[in-house]
């Protein structure tokens, strides 16, 4: 049985990362990304809530009157 001959594997995986890199490079390179995003004031409604007008008070149990 002939025996597999693995000289050139390196040479072909580092040039098929190298095609990779390049093709992935100029794929990026074709993108167009916003240098500045322009900040979007959202303003949220105020929304009223019951106990918002109401005074409330927390009691504890230990500050009730005897």
């Amino acid at each position: 049985m002939p025996q597999l001959d693995t000289s050139t594997w390196l040479t072909m995986i580092l040039s098929m990362f190298l095609a990779l890199f390049i093709i992935f490079q100029l794929k990026i390179s074709k993108h167009n990304f916003y240098h500045i995003p322009e900040l979007m004031t959202t303003k949220t409604p105020k929304q009223n809530t019951p106990w918002e007008t109401k005074w409330t008070k927390i009691y504890l149990p230990l500050s009730l009157p005897l």
